[in-house]
């Protein structure tokens, strides 16, 4: 079977030829270590960086031969989020840099101060800004919003790769769709709002839906064998609203991508961190092909999707981003052979890490899992 093939009977719950392996995001330091050099690719202070010194198109033009170099070198991978990889911002794009003010510390024109962490490579606000002083009304979100042709400059990385890569591997390319969460304010404050007026949410999401139905009508399609949709729904013990209020707000917009998406004979992926068990039976409502960001430490494992839907939903995970970055290959090759052991019968499983490949993920223990996971993948 190729990589496209296998993918797909997996997802129709037959029994492929072996289970496929699919990688969400990998994050700089292990791109580093597999291609023998620096990289652009998820270095997210690096970019930050960069982009504030107007370099864009020197990240774009080195995002493209390290994509390409990567996953040549890791053919294993059957399914590859290209788009999520491959992201990058349209020419031109030069944000005003705050001034540097000590290691890893700068200053924006404002006083607003951002501070590089080690711990996840990034460069974040020194301190909680808030925006709960912003005021959000109605008239922010027309029915008939006025949408044109997107940048295409955006996909310069992806169109350039895309041709590059193993030819049979399965590729979750862009789409415009809705967003499946609206939290105004970000999480805290869209939380709230959520409480207090689920009826200007619910405007947005409608006007969110009818902006991508527009931009879908414009959208230039490109090679791509599904689709990854993303938002967070739930957190450690439960998810962030009640079931029936996830149905009210947020199932319109997951339904709408859904419908878009098969419309154009592709797959439907969604990234979702935290615990959704109390909202799984929507995803099956609205033909949720395949579930990724299965945490373990919420309650969700690939045996578990699948038992709880009745094979409707395939399960994408398996292997614990905690184990990656802490653990010892011992451990890793542990979680792999218990998600073979428990979820592999039956096809609806592809294994991968329960988020993604963070920073800070041993190189040691992903080569494990990448060596335990050729031992094992044979149905």
């Amino acid at each position: 079977m190729t990589a496209i093939e296998r993918v797909r009977a997996t997802l129709r719950f037959e029994e492929p030829d072996k289970v496929p392996l699919a990688t969400y995001v990998i994050d700089c330091d292990i791109i580093e270590k597999v291609i023998g050099r620096k990289t652009f690719i998820r270095d997210k202070a690096g970019q930050q960086i960069a982009f504030w010194e107007g370099r864009r198109d020197e990240v774009a033009a080195s995002m493209i031969d390290d994509l390409v170099d990567l996953f040549n070198a890791l053919d294993i991978f059957d399914v590859v989020a290209l788009r999520k990889m491959a992201h990058i911002p349209a020419k031109g794009y030069h944000p005003e840099g705050p001034r540097k003010i000590g290691e890893g510390l700068w200053e924006d024109k404002n006083g607003v101060r951002y501070k590089y962490s080690a711990l996840t490579n990034e460069i974040a606000t020194d301190g909680h800004k808030t925006n709960w002083d912003q005021e959000f009304n109605i008239d922010d979100y027309p029915l008939d919003p006025e949408v044109g042709p997107e940048d295409e400059s955006i996909y310069e990385v992806y169109d350039a790769v895309l041709p590059r890569l193993p030819q049979d591997t399965y590729i979750l390319g862009p789409f415009p769709a809705a967003a499946a969460q609206i939290l105004l304010g970000g999480y805290e404050r869209g939380l709230v709002e959520v409480a207090l007026n689920p009826e200007l949410v619910g405007r947005a999401v409608q006007s969110s839906i009818a902006r991508s139905r527009k931009q879908q009508a414009l959208y230039r399609d490109r090679t791509g064998h599904g689709v990854l949709t993303e938002g967070d729904f739930g957190h450690s013990t439960g998810t962030f609203v009640s079931p029936a209020t996830f149905r009210a707000l947020f199932l319109p917009g997951m339904a709408a991508n859904g419908e878009a998406i098969h419309a154009r004979g592709l797959e439907w992926f969604h990234h979702s961190c935290g615990d959704n068990k109390p909202i799984m039976d929507q995803f099956v409502e609205v033909g949720l092909d395949c579930l990724q960001s299965l945490q373990p430490q919420a309650g969700m494992n690939p045996s578990y999707v699948k038992q709880v839907t009745g094979n409707q939903v395939a399960a994408w995970g398996g292997v614990d981003v905690a184990t990656l970055v802490a653990g010892t290959p011992d451990d890793v090759r542990r979680d792999v052979r218990e998600t073979m052991d428990t979820a592999k019968a039956g096809g609806g499983l592809i294994l991968g890490a329960s988020h993604s490949i963070a920073y800070g993920t041993s190189y040691e223990n992903f080569m494990a899992m990448l060596d335990e996971f050729e031992k094992t993948r044979d149905y």
